[in-house]
């Protein structure tokens, strides 16, 4: 059987049409339609025979790329992380992954959390509780990103010896330790936990923070931002067949993650006014190395690239800057893949 790349589909939103950034449709812009995905699987590459897709959960990806299970995977950065420290917290596995792409969409925010708004840093809430408390319970669905947090945290303020001792536990099961850092791995509503007193200190995922300002509770500290990103493992690029299907497909998608807010502008100019038009494309940035130019009898065709999400020079008032200087038939094309070249992935 040829080789194939095998990819990590995350479940959950990113896997539906309507939510998570619509993973399926960039996908498909950048030539990897799928089938399946957005039933629960099982996810098949439709439009090549180089793609292999394995359905999972992120919180579990971490692992099998360290495994070699998969070659490439989607996920949160946030669960990654967890993934990693996990591996190296209790196995001492310590997993050297690489983010090889940010597909700019599932941005979340991973916040500390308290319930008395006088506290406005971690360590301040530390310095004051944790002196009183042998014992410091922590609630949160990333349990060893909490930890991680908090024993850096402790050492800060002097007190990583007193709370050297940590335990991870499901939810409210009897404490396997008298001292130190209990975290608890929670199933969501961690604001419910830490609002009613079950818990000293969260770690939650946010997207807004509206949910938090709801049960009036207080960001302590923003601990990591995470977005939806492409991750792989050193052996893939090793592999030199490995290698040009991981460039092909980061290519390709990186293709339709930079195009997607882009359009393409087509225009002509008498040939009398195509200089001021030249000029004024230079002047404002609107073209790389050069505008693709097609000169005729009596006009130029002009063909340029704008950024549809630049508010200081909105395509809008492009369009009529082109028009007034002289500027004719000007048709607005959705791209759906701007390729730089082969750089963006051999770096």
């Amino acid at each position: 059987m040829a080789t194939k790349l095998k990819i990590g589909m995350p479940a959950g939103s990113l896997a539906s049409a309507s939510r998570g950034g619509n993973l399926i449709d960039l996908l498909a812009a950048a030539g990897f339609r799928t089938s399946g995905y957005d039933k629960g699987g099982p996810t098949q590459f439709t439009g090549t025979n180089l793609l292999f897709g394995w359905d999972g959960r992120p919180q579990e990806f971490g692992a099998q790329l360290e495994i070699g299970e998969l070659d490439v995977a989607i996920a949160g950065d946030d669960w990654i992380q967890e993934r990693v420290l996990e591996m190296r917290i209790e196995h001492g596995v310590d997993i050297r992954l690489e983010r090889v792409m940010t597909l700019n969409r599932g941005g979340v925010s991973i916040v500390g959390i308290v319930a008395d708004g006088a506290f406005k840093t971690t360590e301040a809430f530390l310095q004051a509780a944790a002196p009183h408390k042998p014992l410091l319970v922590c609630a949160s669905e990333m349990p060893y990103l909490a930890l991680d947090w908090l024993q850096r945290k402790l050492a800060a303020v002097g007190l990583a010896d007193r709370f050297r001792a940590h335990s991870v536990q499901k939810y409210k099961t009897p404490p396997k330790i008298r001292e130190g850092i209990l975290v608890y791995e929670s199933w969501g509503k961690t604001e419910s936990k830490v609002k009613n007193g079950a818990v000293d200190i969260g770690l939650e995922i946010s997207q807004t923070g509206g949910a938090i300002k709801q049960y009036g509770l207080t960001i302590v500290e923003t601990v990591m931002t995470s977005q939806t990103s492409v991750y792989t493992h050193a052996s893939v690029k090793k592999d030199p067949e490995k290698r040009e299907l991981l460039d092909m497909f980061l290519l390709n998608l990186h293709g339709a993650v930079n195009a997607e807010s882009k359009v393409m502008l087509l225009f002509n100019v008498p040939n009398a006014l195509s200089e001021q038009v030249y000029a004024y494309l230079r002047e404002n940035k609107l073209f790389g190395e050069e505008p693709t130019m097609s000169r005729g009898k009596e006009y130029t065709e002009y063909n340029i690239q704008v950024d549809a999400a630049n508010v200081e020079k909105p395509v809008a008032l492009v369009r009529y800057n082109l028009a007034k200087l002289g500027a004719q038939s000007i048709n607005t094309v959705p791209i759906t893949s701007a390729i730089p070249g082969l750089r963006v992935v051999q770096k």
